[in-house]
């Protein structure tokens, strides 16, 4: 499939504004909220489907309240968070409301996403809100936002709302082209890259060399997005959100931003929640014979390919799992982490003998294993 063909059949899509494209010297860009506002709203009247995931709040408050700079104190960026917060989904609203569109304002946190229930009512939620014609405008809750459950950046929860909702793709939008080959405002002979088709480490060090902005997310924060959604078989497009009619045009096949192939098949919904939305108790050490029949025999891992266990665990714990140091994938674990390491390197019909039960033959059994995207040197 080329490139034009991934947007036309693109049904539902998660687009996602940077702090950069929304924030201005005065505030909250309000050209901008109301250019994505008119092109969501031509994208919806063509009958797709989109979610906004939509950054802003944190750098509008601080200008609102007249503060230099983003404070540095967690309370403080919860407050300066709160109070943009509210000036960016009322901007919001008012300009939905010239296409006759309605906005629902939809805040989350990492920990609401790791839980299953949790995570099956918020796509309940976004599904008929989507249903109704309504326009998600989604924000990480950044005003009980703790460390232990944050997204870490917008990029990384607008990839979480692509895997959740099974979106056709992800369009980010920041005020950049793309990706350049190295610092365009620093290098004159620097070159976009229209089409990325592995991330490889020389894409990382390239993403690595280009300035963040406003937010807290920069062009590592989205390579690491575009990681997750190839892996799962989903498109990903970085293009600039200054650009007028950025969006339709993507949405008419224009080759503008830098996009990301995915894999041909993509991850289930219940494996892209195990891979992407829990946060691994350890790490299993497995074999090189372990690690080939995991990812390219697609077999469950057994103890006698485990040579060594990370961290303390429980059955039912997602663990990662490596071979060579190299992270293979995350699964959930049959067995605690106490209990694998006095099976590990036995045969299945050994565990009996050593634990005095064996509820399961398998470690982590093949369905509630996956293959993350730093697996493909062992596929």
């Amino acid at each position: 499939m080329d490139r034009a063909s991934y947007f036309s059949n693109s049904r539902r899509i998660v687009v996602k504004v940077g702090s950069s494209v929304l924030t201005g010297n005065e505030g909250l860009n309000l050209k901008a909220v109301r250019s994505i506002s008119r092109q969501v709203s031509r994208i919806i009247d063509q009958n797709r489907e989109v979610l906004l995931v939509s950054s802003g709040a944190q750098a509008a408050g601080t200008r609102k309240i007249g503060l230099s700079r983003r404070p540095d104190e967690l309370p403080k960026r919860q407050a300066v968070a709160a109070v943009g917060q509210a000036g960016l989904i009322m901007e919001y609203e008012k300009a939905f409301a010239r296409y006759h569109k309605k906005v629902a304002q939809i805040l989350l946190t990492n920990d609401g996403l790791s839980h299953r229930k949790r995570y099956l009512n918020a796509r309940n939620t976004l599904y008929a809100l989507l249903s109704w014609g309504v326009v998600p405008v989604i924000n990480e809750n950044d005003t009980v936002s703790v460390m232990e459950i944050q997204f870490g950046d917008n990029d990384n929860l607008a990839a979480l709302i692509t895997l959740m909702m099974d979106a056709h793709l992800l369009i980010a939008l920041s005020d950049i082209d793309g990706l350049y080959t190295k610092n365009p405002a620093a290098h004159a002979d620097a070159a976009l890259i229209p089409v990325v088709t592995q991330i490889t480490k020389e894409v990382e060090a390239m993403a690595g060399n280009l300035p963040g902005s406003l937010g807290t997310g920069g062009m590592v924060s989205k390579i690491e997005a575009a990681r997750k959604l190839a892996s799962a078989g989903i498109p990903m497009v970085i293009a600039n959100g200054n650009r007028p009619n950025i969006l339709l045009d993507l949405m008419s096949g224009k080759a503008l931003g830098t996009f990301f192939v995915p894999k041909k098949s993509r991850l289930s919904g219940r494996k892209s929640w195990i891979a992407f939305n829990l946060k691994p108790k350890g790490v299993i050490r497995i074999d090189s014979g372990a690690a080939k029949a995991v990812c390219k025999g697609g077999k469950s891992l057994l103890p006698s390919g485990v040579i060594g266990v990370e961290g303390e665990f429980q059955v039912g714990a997602p663990v990662a799992f490596s071979s060579n140091n190299r992270i293979l994938g995350t699964g959930l674990v049959n067995y605690s982490a106490a209990d694998i390491r006095k099976i590990m390197g036995l045969k299945t019909s050994r565990i009996k003998e050593r634990l005095g039960y064996k509820p399961y033959d398998e470690v982590i059994h093949r369905d509630n294993l996956v293959l993350t995207a730093d697996a493909s040197a062992e596929e």
